[in-house]
């Protein structure tokens, strides 16, 4: 079968995991093709040519891009002012971020390519913010006339359509070749970038970055850039593991000699040790935990004492304790997504992963409850996949304890739900591909369709 002149640039364009690699670049020549079929497939979005008059269309993962940003009004001629990270705010970032730790993974897997090829590595945070630039010095001049500095803006809706902010939405490796790029500034260009997370809950952390002239372009740079995205997030895990291991070593006397439940904990949560319950996986914790009483979720009021790289749970004789009776279900910040219970007893909030956020959102769309087939249908398009929804399901009852109700799957009476959801619709949960999802973007109603 011929392939239509649009395949064969997505084919260059992109690699496997950012679209499809079916074929390669091998001259300057078809740089130079690719790159003339992208600049028409461009044009002809911007004009507003319908695909059945002939116009080619973009990759999948460009045109949604593409839709996203002209919803945003984005201009593609220069793009949204910039307003770059102050100094100050850049140190601050820097050394919040896990991702200072990895940046001689980084760096080591993608300098040297970087050098040779006449290219820069990025480092950004899951705000689309640059925090580490470095690579080859004529490029990074170039870089400079673009403002794709240090503390700059480099999401879809600053930049339009770039192979950081596209990752940061789709929340996997994508490449952005030449006028697949939305912003005609930015055309010359060839960006492939991977989205790292936290190994531990999945929470999205930034992105690293390979950027430079079009004409720089290799089909293996994506690959390698997810590769070494990989990497990085391994050494995360190590480290991980390892503090864990010198809690659990310092916490172990002290769980010795106390009677009843006790936890020791991370300061995220994680369990290191505990004694006289059976362990479980991590802990809710307030977002800036003190010594003292503290209400927790499954374990009602507890005592907190510090202990060295974490915190000492100790859990009293079961009591009664008044159930949480609001939950805010936030899927329109500019963060992740999250969840915030609170009730007579106190309150929390709890990080999302993409699909208990794709849950959540679901049983607050439907007060009435869903059951495991439906909710298999909303998710996955199938209903017979119920296995994977309750094995989810039970996961999530686990962090939301007297939340969720289940004979359907709901939230439970008495709780008030309230869900926040972004002004723009295209906005919702833009990386889930999940069909009760992708209908309320359609409808632009917030709900399923």
């Amino acid at each position: 079968m011929r392939q239509r002149p649009s395949d064969r640039a997505g084919a260059v364009a992109a690699g496997r995991a950012g679209g499809g690699l079916e074929g390669a670049v091998r001259s300057a020549r078809d740089i130079r093709e690719t790159a003339r079929r992208l600049a028409v497939v461009h044009e002809g979005v911007l004009a507003g040519d319908p695909p059945e008059a002939g116009r080619e269309a973009p990759r999948a993962v460009i045109g949604e891009s593409w839709r996203r940003v002209l919803d945003r009004g984005v201009d593609p001629e220069r793009g949204r002012d910039q307003r770059p990270l102050s100094v100050a705010e850049l140190e601050s970032r820097r050394q919040r971020s896990q991702l200072a730790a990895v940046l001689p993974v980084l760096g080591g897997g993608l300098l040297p390519t970087a050098d040779a090829a006449q290219q820069i590595m990025v480092v950004t945070d899951a705000e689309g913010r640059v925090l580490w630039r470095e690579g080859s010095a004529p490029i990074r001049r170039m870089a400079d006339r673009l403002g794709f500095d240090k503390g700059a803006d480099w999401t879809e809706g600053t930049v339009g359509t770039n192979a950081i902010g596209t990752a940061l939405v789709a929340r996997s490796p994508v490449l952005v070749h030449s006028a697949e790029h939305f912003v005609r500034s930015h055309q010359q260009w060839t960006c492939a970038a991977a989205p790292l997370h936290d190994p531990r809950d999945g929470r999205l952390l930034g992105t690293v970055d390979l950027s430079g002239p079009a004409h720089s372009f290799h089909p293996t740079t994506l690959a390698l850039v997810s590769a070494v995205a990989r990497l990085a997030e391994g050494e995360l895990r190590a480290r991980h593991h390892a503090a864990l291991e010198r809690l659990r070593a310092s916490a172990a006397p002290v769980l010795a000699r106390l009677g009843g439940r006790a936890l020791a904990v991370d300061p995220h949560g994680w369990t290191a040790a505990v004694a006289g319950m059976a362990p479980p996986a991590r802990v809710a914790l307030p977002k800036k935990p003190a010594a003292g009483p503290l209400w927790l979720p499954r374990y009602g009021m507890c005592a907190l004492e510090p202990l060295p790289g974490g915190w000492l749970i100790r859990l009293g004789r079961p009591e009664p304790v008044p159930g949480p009776h609001r939950v805010v279900l936030d899927l329109g910040g500019p963060g992740e997504p999250a969840v915030t219970v609170s009730g007579p007893a106190g309150g929390w909030s709890h990080p999302l992963t993409p699909r208990h956020a794709e849950l959540l959102f679901v049983l607050a769309a439907h007060p009435g409850g869903r059951s495991a087939a439906e909710l298999a249908r909303d998710l996955f398009g199938d209903g017979g996949r119920t296995v994977t929804v309750r094995a989810e399901m039970s996961r999530l009852r686990r962090h939301l304890a007297g939340v969720l109700a289940h004979r359907p799957y709901r939230f439970a009476d008495g709780v008030e739900v309230e869900l926040r959801l972004p002004d723009r619709p295209l906005e919702l949960l833009p990386h889930s591909t999940a069909p009760a999802v992708l209908a309320a973007r359609r409808t632009g109603a917030g709900r399923p369709g």
